[in-house]
């Protein structure tokens, strides 16, 4: 029996992204988001139950301020005392894990899904989910984007704005488009 299009995403196979179940998966995240996001802080706390139990996990410590996107949530594992300021966004086709006491500033976007270089490959909903590993004590200045595949080591430091398209090791600090090592 073929593999489904979920079953290849998360294998990090190619995969048609234009999927009724992956779609449906999308589904839920957008309404666990939008009880997220909309409900009265005193209700929703550090972050709304729909939106908790849709990571595969998450630390009782966690903190998301709103406004807050994910495209599947059940890719996400965010560790102790982890803190997201407003306007952050995970296209979690991939693996995302975030270690203990890291930190995002305002806007901070990452990307998992590479779509195919072929326009016509492209055009069919074809692509591919890269993991992004964030270690602990890791710091990420606002604005800044992590493309799919990335590594990021403890204790890094990734300025505000940079785009970061290569590994950054534990205790670098990176700048710029593309980041550098400062």
């Amino acid at each position: 029996m073929p593999a489904s299009e979920r079953e290849k995403m998360a294998a990090g196979e190619w995969y048609c992204c234009l999927d009724d179940e992956l779609d449906h998966l999308r589904r839920q995240a957008r309404l666990a988001v939008h009880a997220h996001n909309t409900m009265p802080p005193d209700e929703r706390g550090a972050m709304a139950p729909a939106l908790r139990a849709l990571f595969a996990q998450a630390a009782s410590d966690v903190f998301i301020e709103p406004p807050f996107h994910c495209s599947y949530g059940i890719n996400i594992t965010l560790g102790e005392r982890v803190y997201f300021n407003a306007g952050c966004t995970i296209l979690d086709s991939g693996r995302v894990t975030i270690g203990d006491r890291s930190m995002f500033g305002p806007g901070v976007q990452i990307y998992c899904a590479e779509h195919h270089k072929d326009a016509a490959l492209r055009s069919t909903g074809i692509e591919i989910a890269r993991p992004v590993t964030i270690g602990n004590d890791v710091w990420i200045g606002g604005s800044a984007v992590i493309l799919g595949g990335i590594t990021i080591g403890e204790g890094a430091i990734v300025g505000a704005g940079a785009v970061v398209t290569r590994d950054v090791p534990a205790g670098a600090t990176v700048v710029g488009n593309p980041a550098r090592i400062r």
